[in-house]
């Protein structure tokens, strides 16, 4: 049994069923999403960032025309006036999406990640804007993240591509699902697949900081699959979280999964945004090395290497550049652990911010090393090479190795040729 052996149904097109999380910042590359693009799967972007991603890849000014904007308050924790412009949110976020798209050349689809949680002192506002900016620019399709969602299809229900554009939803429990039926249903815009999040999966998770270890996505999946029959809904039901092997995944899917999502392994993938020093330390990683804190300022817990240079910022807020995770009114629990820290200071002694980091400034330098639980067995699954250094594997070596490999064997990749 492998996963070859099935097709993921989305509309009138089918799909090879192994689709590649969005992690951002800019982990998920427009380069990784099409990997599976071409391989017949479905490869996600996120726009978390997206100004500053377009400021990397296209020599855009977004940051620093914004940083300029609202200079005179970088030494004030007040951050209620610091905004977002709403068209150039809608012009990076064009450019990037329209970057991507145009370069499918396969069967598979590309998906765009959006998280809610990603506020920018304006939720309503400037989640409107991404989403239809999204659509505007012909993504395949919108996976809503990081939240419940409750009103988001309300912010695009007279968009033009409302019933065309693919419409799914993260969830981590059947109440957190039942919840946004209701409000679907009186849309009558049921999201056209559910990716059911496990606790072992990467950065924020969807469980209380001391619940997660009670939930495994096993019961969470097969709940949603009978919750689902019960209502006489037939929606495809997407597991992800710790699906680390291609048996993993055929597993799922003889049990009724339409597909399965995956990430942790396409960390360390050449096309991976992660900067290869940080591919490396994700591969020497040992399991105690992986731990959830409470860190982000969203107030979810995250998942990730414990020697992540985040952890030990004590850096100004950097809200007038970035500010993606400004609640409205400017509140961020980050801002106010510095100042707090910046007032208990004494003469002579460095600034030790407890508890928060400045997770919009951590994720853009990637300094915040999110990861998957079996983030530890990526050793497992490449080469070492004889300076001691590991082998990054091309994205499609993994892909294929999910869609092919049995009995809970991996593939490793083709080693480097001598010299």
């Amino acid at each position: 049994m492998k996963v070859d052996n099935f097709r993921l149904k989305l509309g009138e097109k089918e799909y090879v069923p192994i689709i590649i999380g969005g992690m951002g910042v800019n982990i998920s590359t427009t380069e990784l999403a099409l990997a599976a693009e071409r391989l017949g799967g479905i490869g996600h972007i996120s726009d978390a960032e997206n100004g500053y991603i377009c400021d990397r890849i296209f020599n855009t000014s977004f940051v620093s025309s914004k940083r300029k904007r609202y200079a005179e308050f970088s030494d004030s924790p007040d951050k209620s006036r610091v905004k977002f412009d709403l068209g150039e949110v809608a012009e990076a976020q064009k450019m990037y999406v329209e970057h991507t798209v145009s370069k499918k050349s396969g069967k598979g689809a590309i998906f765009l990640n959006c998280m809610e949680k990603l506020t920018m002192n304006g939720a309503a506002e400037t989640l409107k804007v991404r989403l239809r900016a999204a659509m505007d620019a012909g993504i395949d399709g919108i996976t809503l993240a990081a939240g419940l969602n409750l009103r988001t299809l309300d912010l695009i229900q007279d968009h033009p591509r409302f019933r065309d554009v693919k419409l799914g939803i993260i969830i981590s429990s059947v109440r957190a699902l039942s919840i946004f039926l209701k409000r679907a249903l009186k849309l009558e815009r049921l999201p056209d697949y559910i990716i059911v999040e496990g606790p072992l999966a990467g950065g924020h998770l969807g469980f209380g900081p001391d619940d997660w270890k009670k939930f495994d996505l096993h019961t969470i999946f097969t709940e949603v699959l009978a919750f689902l029959k019960g209502e006489g809904l037939r929606i495809p039901v997407i597991p992800a979280g710790g699906i680390f092997t291609g048996t993993d995944a055929a597993t799922y899917l003889s049990e009724g999964a339409g597909a399965v999502q995956v990430a942790t392994r396409f960390t360390i993938t050449k096309e991976s945004g992660l900067p290869d020093n940080v591919k490396q330390e994700y591969l020497n990683a040992k399991e105690e090395d992986i731990v959830i804190n409470m860190a982000s300022t969203t107030g979810y817990p995250m998942r990730m290497l414990r020697h992540s240079p985040t952890l030990r910022y004590a850096i100004k807020p950097n809200c007038e550049g970035l500010g993606y995770l400004l609640e409205n009114g400017g509140k961020c629990t980050y801002i106010d652990a510095y100042y707090k820290a910046l007032s208990e200071r004494k003469p002579g002694e460095p600034i030790r911010v407890e508890e928060k980091t400045c997770l919009c400034t951590g994720m853009a330098k990637y300094d915040c090393w999110t990861c998957g639980h079996t983030t530890y067995r990526l050793k497992e699954t490449t080469n070492r090479l004889q300076d001691g250094s590991w082998q990054l594997p091309p994205a499609e070596a993994v892909f294929l190795d999910y869609q092919h490999s049995e009995d809970q064997s991996i593939r490793l990749p083709e080693p480097p040729a001598a010299g």
